[in-house]
């Protein structure tokens, strides 16, 4: 992590936080010495913002050429509440800087917490385990990237990972937007900055206005503003789903992206976002992947292969977390998926760590196609 920040001489990253939730700091002292490492309070690992908590000196020769710079004050973190639109943070897991554009308030369905009786989520057709969860209102946020950390990241997330399905007569053609995610509200370790352009996007000044009035001091434009409100149907993140087997926990999120006709039929596509988190100690490594498709229509498809989206990514304690998106057509307006990743140890065993079921709906209008980069 370090060394990658070294790299592009800005010191931003952040290291997923361990057991004990301690924080991690580092900003250069001046160009003749070396860096000073600061423990503040907060709960999470993370390094890359100046602060003056608990104060913890080392010296350390510089690297020739490579120069630390300090990109911002850490905020407290809002144990309860949301952040608001302008919020500059840097994400607690895969370490890049970001601002929020709008929050989204999604049901998650923890299969990790035993759930009462009542107010709980029947689980699909033919999937695993016969267990109701009970949906609980959490906080997400639509944000945008750094362009300068998404080099840095692509190897544990992907940075075009929000896709739209593309507004001519190619039932398949999708096109991305690079640099938007989502974040949840506990990945979010919020900082502040002197800066009037803190965030390298080509989204940002057409989104976001500065205004040293305001805390945060960014404001919505009228284009944000009626992008979120156009686009709604597509973006819109409604249901989360998690579930751990043997300290791997994986979390889906289902998006409906919208309906095609297709050789006389209708095509009903979904993109859903999936990451692996290790919460142990062992490294690990995935395997392949293992998919149960039911199709309202009354068919049931199994996809095995290795690896996901051309890779096998490796789960340790430095590098906990892997996060991709992919996608799913039905010829029926809803469906349901699950399935299981296997996963090997280092001493070749492997064990299969259950994806979480989770429902495909097109309950949305399909009446205006997306707008993408329309504004």
């Amino acid at each position: 992590m370090a060394a990658c920040a070294l790299r592009r001489g800005l010191l931003a990253t952040v290291s997923k936080y361990n057991k004990k939730h301690t924080q991690r700091i580092l900003s250069i002292i001046d160009s003749s010495s070396g860096f000073e490492v600061y423990r503040p309070r907060l709960q999470c690992l993370a390094c890359g913002l100046a602060n003056n908590i608990q104060q913890k000196r080392f010296m350390s020769s510089r690297p020739e050429g490579k120069v630390l710079e300090t990109v911002g004050v850490f905020e407290a973190v809002k144990q309860h509440g949301k952040y608001e639109t302008g919020q500059l943070f840097l994400h607690s897991v895969f370490g890049y800087r970001g601002i929020v554009l709008f929050p989204w308030h999604a049901r998650l369905y923890d299969r990790d917490v035993t759930p009462p009786m009542s107010d709980s989520k029947p689980e699909p057709p033919g999937a695993h385990g016969s267990k109701e969860v009970k949906g609980k209102t959490h906080t997400y946020y639509q944000v945008l990237i750094d362009t300068r950390d998404c080099p840095h990241i692509s190897q544990r997330s992907q940075t075009e990972a929000v896709t739209f399905l593309a507004n001519h007569d190619d039932s398949r053609a999708l096109y991305a937007i690079p640099g938007l995610d989502y974040v949840s509200h506990e990945d979010i370790l919020p900082y502040n900055s002197t800066e009037q352009v803190p965030i390298q996007h080509e989204l940002f000044e057409r989104f976001l206005m500065f205004n040293p009035a305001k805390s945060p001091p960014f404001t919505a434009r009228d284009t944000l503003k009626a992008w979120q409100e156009k686009n709604h149907p597509w973006l819109e993140l409604s249901d989360v789903h998690r579930e751990t087997t043997e300290n791997i926990r994986v979390t889906v999120i289902p998006f409906y992206m919208g309906m095609r006709e297709a050789q006389n039929s209708h095509v009903y596509w979904w993109r859903y976002c999936i990451r692996l988190e290790n919460m142990g100690n062992e490294v690990v490594q995935l395997r392949e992947r293992h998919w149960r498709i039911f199709s309202l229509s009354g068919t049931l498809e199994t996809v095995r292969g290795r690896g996901v989206v051309g890779r096998e990514p490796v789960l340790s304690k430095e590098q906990p977390a892997f996060q991709y998106s992919s996608h799913v057509s039905l010829q029926a307006p809803s469906g349901h998926m699950w399935g299981t990743f296997r996963i090997e140890r280092t001493d070749g065993s492997h064990f299969d760590v259950r994806i979480p079921p989770f429902s495909l709906e097109s309950n949305k209008d399909d009446k205006a196609p997306p707008a993408g980069y329309t504004f």
